[in-house]
């Protein structure tokens, strides 16, 4: 029986990219950090004319290359170290990513990097679980450092973002940080 209850939690614990980012403009290319298996990357490609995924596992990323048929716009690389030039994306998406970096420093330099890699005028959306028993308890053989919601907006901002707005969600939170130059 606990085990049917954590699938079934991890189950609403998958976000839908329409509870991510909604129907915000997500211009013509996304970066979507920690593609993984591509969850959210066939939604992505129905409403942008391009999508580049990036996975830091190089199975996971060799995976979503075949998923993908040709394997066009799908990098390995790390979230922190971004293998992008300045002002390449429209917008990046993050989803259930940042808390499998290793320490909060690494989040921030992800933050940094995502704004460098974001044109003027672009966003950066995210969807992140909150921190709790349960979440520790299904990330034990994983990383867990868990984005609390109330630091957002200071964090966002020393790497160069406004605009960040956090709403709750069921199953976690949602944020969102623009790029104004």
């Amino acid at each position: 029986m606990v085990l049917l209850y954590i699938v079934l939690a991890l189950d609403d614990a998958q976000p839908t990219p329409a509870v991510c980012f909604g129907d915000a403009d997500l211009g013509a290319h996304v970066l979507e950090i920690g593609a993984g298996p591509g969850a959210a990357t066939a939604e992505l490609r129905k409403r942008v004319a391009r999508v580049t995924s990036l996975e830091y596992d190089y199975a996971s990323a060799a995976r979503l290359v075949q998923k993908n048929g040709n394997g066009a716009g799908v990098v390995q690389g790390d979230a922190a170290a971004l293998p992008f030039a300045d002002c390449t994306f429209s917008s990046a998406v993050a989803v259930l990513v940042l808390h499998h970096l290793r320490s909060s420093e690494l989040q921030d330099r992800s933050f940094a990097e995502v704004y460098r890699v974001l044109q003027p005028g672009g966003r950066f959306f995210a969807f992140e679980i909150q921190d709790g028993w349960f979440h520790r308890v299904i990330h034990t053989n994983s990383t867990f450092v868990p984005v609390q919601p109330a630091a957002l907006a200071p964090r966002l901002a020393t790497a160069g973002f406004a605009g960040v707005t956090v709403d709750y969600r069921a199953g976690g939170f949602r944020f969102g940080a623009s790029r104004q130059n």
